[in-house]
């Protein structure tokens, strides 16, 4: 991320952003209050990129979430997550962590991973370039000034991916091999059907903390797998050798 000067990096990482760089792309549908149109349908996964498949001896997963903070459902899932002792990774949008600091500190004290959702959950192709890396830094700035800490992963709204973008903001693309589009329904149950039957060992799952259907169901996929035997990591510990 760039403020001004461009600020130090781990080298692996940038290794590994460029070896992410031109990986498949999955959309991505908003579910933040429903603000985006819901006509742009997500559509199937082409592929598994978004984790890899050589976790270990030990079956890892990640859970990740789209479009929080949100002032009840998020506050929630937190509390679930430190009663299972997991750790998640929160793709947050920056205008609302700006405006619910004390839910992003908390995230941040309890060992999630933060990471950037974009300022207005906007589309990474449809902006200028000047656009798009405010979009970026603004989240950037918004999330810095409540943990200290600077994000180094994007998750690219309806999963649409500017290369050059990232390269230039040394910042690495995130996304996920499940999805079970918990944006389209309240059925508790399917969701966590369609999570654990995928389920997989360097799997990514993708679900949102706006809804209180997506929180419910994140902790029964939770119960559930740790059940099975899966070790839940952040998406950090999944995309780093």
């Amino acid at each position: 991320m760039k403020q001004g000067k461009e600020k130090m990096r781990a080298p692996g990482k940038k290794a590994v952003f460029l070896a992410y760089a031109a990986m498949l792309l999955f959309p991505l549908l908003s579910c933040a209050w429903r603000q985006q149109s819901a006509g742009a349908a997500s559509l199937p996964a082409g592929g598994t990129a978004g984790a890899r498949e050589d976790a270990g001896d030990v079956r890892k997963i990640a859970l990740t979430f789209d479009d929080g903070p949100h002032p009840r459902w998020t506050p929630r899932l937190l509390d679930g997550l430190r009663e299972r002792d997991v750790q998640a990774t929160f793709f947050l949008i920056g205008m609302y962590a700006a405006q619910y600091p004390q839910i992003v500190e908390r995230m941040d004290r309890e060992g999630h991973l933060i990471g950037n959702h974009t300022y207005h959950h906007v589309r990474l192709d449809q902006e200028d370039a000047k656009e798009m890396r405010r979009e970026i830094r603004d989240t950037d700035q918004a999330i810095y000034l409540i943990t200290g800490k600077h994000t180094d992963y994007v998750r690219p709204p309806f999963g649409v991916w500017n290369e050059e973008l990232g390269e230039e903001m040394e910042v690495l693309p995130i996304l996920w091999t499940i999805d079970p589009l918990d944006w389209t329904t309240q059925d508790v149950g399917g969701i966590v059907e369609k999570v654990v039957t995928q389920a997989q060992d360097g799997a990514m799952i993708l679900l949102h903390d706006c809804y209180g259907s997506s929180v419910e169901a994140a902790l029964e996929i939770v119960d559930i797998l740790k059940g099975q035997g899966f070790s839940f990591v952040t998406a950090e510990e999944l995309v780093l050798p």
